[in-house]
């Protein structure tokens, strides 16, 4: 058996993810097809390329050879594709969207900027299934939103650039809320209150709610789990209070606030996979979906403010 391009993405993915099992996930392969290959690739190159650690699995100093020279071949590779589209590219654009208010015009906006090149949509709740997707090849391009210090990992092909390096994360009350007519709201006094998991928790937003309720002095009473946009009537109905992204207006029934310290912070950002967009079509991309968050900044009057009260949070826009 001769070694393949298969066999160099696996290597690095199990070197990126520190697990087999991991590595067999993020390529779509089961646990013991991916041991197997690994053990024939082994064989080829005649010594052990793992070993087992506290945390998972490292390379040996023979692996890690072989995973730096399977990622120069790999990101050559991916140059090479990239700069045979740059003569023109006719393809579908398979592009993924957390939920956000932009989303609406993300189609449009992405279209302008690339006439003639068919676009679909696939809207997402986590960060996480967006990278899932670019991974396996099922999205060429997303608009991604990570909370701090949860940052979504990324490997070749898949490249980023920072759209929004800082905004805030708010809350959502019931119009009838006590604390609904203040103009921000300190988290310490939401203690007592019933939440609704944030949608997408695999992505670290339920993981950041614990530990930012905890720095205010609780426990969060994390009550109801429900999609995007699903959680709504909850809150109207005042059965609990949830974060949300900053863009969406509030929902009837329903205000949205900033809290006070921002002690949730999250940025947007753009990745792409580099076979599948020349450096030309990465950068309409990113201009068409930065013209459709700008052209929704003024749907919330509240996130409206802050954001041309914090021009350094945006200066890329």
């Amino acid at each position: 058996m001769d070694l393949d391009l298969r066999h160099l993405r696996m290597v690095c993915a199990i070197a990126d993810t520190g697990s087999v099992t991991r590595a067999a996930a993020r390529l779509g392969l089961s646990q013991p097809a991916m041991t197997n290959q690994l053990r024939k690739v082994e064989a080829i190159v005649g010594g052990e390329l793992f070993v087992r650690s506290h945390a998972g699995v490292e390379p040996t100093p023979l692996g890690r050879q072989v995973v730096a020279r399977a990622r120069i071949v790999l990101s050559e590779l991916d140059t090479l594709f990239g700069d045979l589209r740059d003569a023109g590219e006719t393809a579908g654009l398979q592009l993924g969207c957390i939920h956000l208010a932009c989303v609406a015009g993300v189609v449009d906006r992405v279209a302008e900027e690339l006439p003639g090149r068919p676009i679909s949509l696939r809207i997402e709740p986590s960060a996480v299934l967006l990278a899932e997707g670019l991974a396996h090849g099922r999205l060429d391009a997303a608009l991604m939103g990570m909370i701090e210090g949860f940052d979504v990992p990324m490997t070749a092909p898949v490249v980023t650039r920072t759209l929004i390096p800082r905004h805030p994360i708010f809350v959502a009350l019931s119009a009838g809320h006590r604390l609904a007519g203040q103009a921000e709201i300190d988290l310490a006094h939401l203690r007592g209150e019933r939440w609704i998991s944030p949608p997408g928790a695999e992505d670290g937003s339920l993981a950041a709610l614990r530990a930012s309720c905890r720095a205010a002095g609780f426990e969060p009473d994390v009550r109801y789990d429900a999609p995007s946009g699903a959680g709504r009537p909850l809150v109207a109905a005042g059965h609990g209070v949830r974060l949300v992204d900053p863009t969406w207006p509030a929902a009837e029934g329903t205000v949205v606030r900033p809290l006070a310290g921002e002690p949730q912070v999250a940025r947007l950002v753009v990745a792409w996979r580099r076979d599948r967009l020349s450096r030309d079509a990465a950068a309409a991309v990113y201009r068409g979906l930065a013209r459709a968050f700008i052209d929704h900044v003024e749907d919330n009057p509240v996130f409206s403010a802050w954001w041309h009260a914090h021009p350094e949070a945006h200066p890329l826009l």
